[in-house]
């Protein structure tokens, strides 16, 4: 049975980006999560990483289509 929830860590991971980067996204509403647990550790669904994942090709795609992409 695949988790349900994973924490920040295993997000930076999938997403290969930094502990502060994956707290930004959380902070700023970007990438929907909660806090559990008596030390209130940050949890995100599985789900909620998927359709963000999505959002941003979908985003990544109109860029490039208006051509507001610079090169990086």
């Amino acid at each position: 049975m695949a988790k349900r929830f994973i924490p920040l860590s295993e997000v930076c991971e999938i997403l290969d980006i930094s502990s502060a980067q994956a707290y930004a996204l959380v902070r700023t509403g970007d990438l929907p999560a909660i806090k559990v647990g008596g030390r209130g550790q940050w949890r995100v669904e599985t789900a909620e990483l998927e359709a963000y994942i999505q959002r941003m090709y979908a985003r990544t795609a109109e860029l490039v289509r208006s051509g507001e992409l610079g090169d990086e």
